[in-house]
């Protein structure tokens, strides 16, 4: 059975976690944007179909591990400003096998018509989609 929200580690709000969501959207780009010149200034060769798939696998497990390092530590950035923390069902941090769930099922269902926000509306604790999944939550920090 599911445990919900502990008194000690209120679930952070719908709004707040989108408004996050936004935030690392704007921070993801720039990152991204960093790794894609990187990776072209190296390999010198942005037409060649190898090297655009290459670079799309290369920017993937950036993004894989930007995230999973950021989970695992808590926060990113992102949930650093808007002080939300990932925590598992328990409120201990996330194992990586978490993290890596987590990140897979947020690619995929947030991207796809927003199934995972719209989820969240409907949630008995508004919690997003690839969270119930990865058995985690994102709680306030500010408390």
């Amino acid at each position: 059975m599911e445990k919900s929200a502990t008194p000690s580690l209120p679930t952070a709000g719908l709004w707040r976690r989108i408004s996050a969501i936004i935030y690392e959207s704007l921070l993801l780009l720039a990152l991204l944007f960093i790794a894609d010149y990187l990776f072209l200034a190296l390999t010198h060769n942005a037409s060649s179909p190898l090297f655009k798939a290459l670079l799309q696998v290369y920017l993937l497990l950036m993004m894989a591990a930007y995230f999973s390092w950021s989970w695992l530590r808590g926060q990113t950035l992102a949930m650093k400003t808007w002080r939300i923390r990932v925590v598992n069902l328990e409120g201990a941090p996330i194992t990586l096998k978490q993290a890596l769930l987590r990140f897979v099922l947020a690619l995929v269902l947030i991207p796809a018509f927003g199934i995972s926000l719209i989820w969240a509306l409907f949630d008995r604790d508004k919690q997003f989609l690839h969270d119930r999944l990865a058995a985690t939550r994102l709680v306030r920090t500010d408390v």
